[in-house]
This record gives structure tokens, C-alpha cells and sequence, in this order.
């Protein structure tokens, strides 16, 4: 039989594995975890419950290291709403409470909706404790569930976990999340507050516009007076003089025959299109979109991912003019 102190060196380094992890693959990780657990609607989040979440976070392949020790340890990414769409997504740990995970160091994907206000100021302290400072309850699943309106009332937060396939709601009361700061310094290149972040105080980075491209899909005319936020995406390109499709086209305008568009909706639908597009190396573009003009920067390898990038952004502006001095190719 193993001792504790093996055991414990295990759990190490499970732990300094997952320190190693870079940001932009958790991102990826947990845009995967979305589309999955949403392509099952009669097994999954009801849609209703989805779409009235203030703020959303998952958490892939949270671990419990080792027998006996039980160190539930995961990293996860999260977005709040706001007044212009979903904010740029914050980078944050989750430990402790009980997650009921099976002995033997099995992952399990997290899935947690702030469903209220209170509930959201709580998350923006950047350190909050489920149970104590957030009222925490397993989230109903299935399309029966949107029928009954009782999980409006339970909790600031509803939770839910996967393993093995099986998805359910589940307990994490005692669990204590706070922001990741190594991972954040990761991400934007500095420090930035976790309020500052998550209520829409910076633009989202290239490589996390699929996840906000997938909450913004999934929540699509849910939030009173939404529209996508900066990196946010419906997943289909609109076309000049096309009608209005909720969750698929942009809104359109019959004036002189043009599209008009708000800001957010030209960037979030020039950051998909640039995060999709075959051979193209754009990880490092920042798209920035106004009233008048679609702004460009960051860095590109080659001259002509520069002149696809620019291509891409004039296809969906519109009348704005297209501002590329910052985008440097090296």
C-alpha cells in the first residue's frame, strides 16, 4: 500500500502539471466543454437557465489528486455580462469543498452559472467561497426543468459537473475561487483586476473569442438589451441586404443599401472569421471596432496574413475605414 507521503508527492505533481498549462489551451479546453455539454440539450443546461446567467464559468478536467489526500484543485475561465455584451474572459482557481469526485484522480468538467446580480458583485471580489460568501446549487438539467421556475429562486450560483459522460448538477459548497493571477499576467501581459476584466474594462484577447463566441451563442436574445461583446460571435458571417436571423445573421440596414452594424457585432463577427480562417496566423491581432473606423494591432508572421487580416476586417465594416499602423508584421 502507497503512504501518505508518496501519495502527497503525487498530488504535487498533479498540481505542478496543471501550473504548467498554458492559458490559451484552458481557453480552448473550455470552449470544448460548452459545445459538448450543449449539443445535448435533453441531458444538458436547459436553455432558458443558460441564457438568464449574469456571468459563466467552466472549469476542464478538474482533478482529485491521489487517495486519501483529496486535493481538489482545477483551473477555469469565466465572462460576465455587461451593459456592450460578454466580458473579456478572466482566468481564476478553484479548490477545497466537496465535489464528489471518485477516489483515483478522476477529471471532471465544471460548469458554473452566476444567475443574479448579487451573485455577480460577489464573483467581481476576485476571492469568494461557495456556501459562505455565494449561495451554491446543483443546476437542473434537461428540457423538463425549463418548465419549472424554482431554480430561480434557490441560489446565486447553479453548478454542474460531467464525468465519464454522465453530466449532472451538483453540491460545490465550500469551494473557494479566486482569481489566477500568474495566468491572467499570461493573457493580457500585466496584471489586471479580476473586476476590472470581468465587467468589460478590457478587450478580449485573440485566442478567447471561441469561448465568448460559444456563451454568446448559447445565450443569444436571453439578456435583456444584449449584443455580442468584443470577441463574441453567432458562428455565421452576415451578408449585405440579408433579413435578421436571431442567433445566425447582424442586424441589417436597408439605407442605401449597406449593412449597419454596431461595433460589437463587426468586431465579435471579424474575430470569428480571423480565429477560423484556413492558414491564417492572426492568434497575436487585436481587433478593435468604433463608430468610424475598425482599428488593427498586434503582430503578424508574413506580409500576406497582414493583407488577409486587413481583407477580412474591410469585408465586415461597412463605411468604417480600416486602421492597421499597429499591425506589424515580424
Amino acid at each position: 500500500m502507497k503512504t501518505i507521503g508518496t501519495m502527497i508527492a503525487v498530488a504535487a505533481l498533479v498540481v505542478g502539471t496543471w501550473a504548467q498549462t498554458k492559458t490559451g489551451e484552458r481557453v480552448q479546453a473550455a470552449t470544448t466543454v460548452l459545445d459538448e455539454i450543449m449539443a445535448a440539450p435533453d441531458k444538458g443546461i436547459p436553455a432558458e437557465v443558460f441564457g438568464s446567467a449574469k456571468c459563466v464559468a467552466v472549469v476542464p478536467s478538474m482533478k482529485k489528486a491521489g487517495f486519501m489526500v483529496g486535493a481538489n484543485y482545477g483551473k477555469g475561465i469565466a465572462v460576465c455580462h455587461t451593459d456592450s455584451g460578454w466580458s473579456a474572459p478572466a482566468p481564476f482557481t478553484i479548490e477545497g469543498g466537496s465535489f464528489g469526485l471518485q477516489i483515483g484522480g478522476q477529471a471532471v468538467d465544471l460548469v458554473m452559472l452566476v444567475m443574479n446580480d448579487q451573485g455577480m458583485n460577489n464573483l467581481l471580489s476576485s476571492k469568494v467561497k461557495l456556501g459562505a460568501d455565494m449561495s451554491a446549487a446543483a443546476g437542473p438539467v434537461g428540457r423538463q426543468a425549463e418548465a419549472s421556475t424554482d431554480w430561480k429562486l434557490k441560489a446565486q450560483v447553479l453548478t454542474y459537473s460531467r464525468a465519464k459522460g454522465a453530466f449532472a448538477g451538483v453540491s460545490l459548497n465550500g469551494a473557494a475561487i479566486k482569481q489566477d493571477k500568474d495566468a491572467t499576467k499570461e493573457l493580457y501581459g500585466k496584471a489586471v483586476p479580476f473586476r476590472t476584466i470581468l465587467t468589460g474594462g478590457v478587450p478580449a484577447p485573440a485566442e478567447t473569442q471561441p469561448f465568448i463566441a460559444a456563451v454568446q451563442k448559447y445565450t443569444t436574445g436571453s439578456q435583456p438589451g444584449s449584443s455580442p461583446s468584443a470577441g463574441t460571435s453567432t458562428g455565421t458571417a452576415s451578408t449585405p441586404g440579408a433579413g435578421t436571423q436571431p442567433g445566425s445573421t447582424l442586424p441589417q440596414s436597408s439605407q442605401s443599401g449597406a449593412a449597419v452594424a454596431s461595433s460589437a457585432d463587426v468586431q465579435a463577427q471579424i474575430a470569428a472569421k480571423l480565429s477560423t480562417e484556413p492558414g491564417l496566423t492572426a492568434s497575436n491581432v487585436v481587433v478593435n471596432v468604433t463608430d468610424d473606423a475598425v482599428q488593427l494591432s498586434g503582430s503578424v508572421p508574413t506580409q500576406n496574413d497582414k493583407d488577409t487580416v486587413r481583407k477580412i476586417a474591410a469585408s465586415y465594416a461597412g463605411t468604417r475605414r480600416i486602421v492597421d499602423d499597429n499591425l506589424v508584421v515580424k
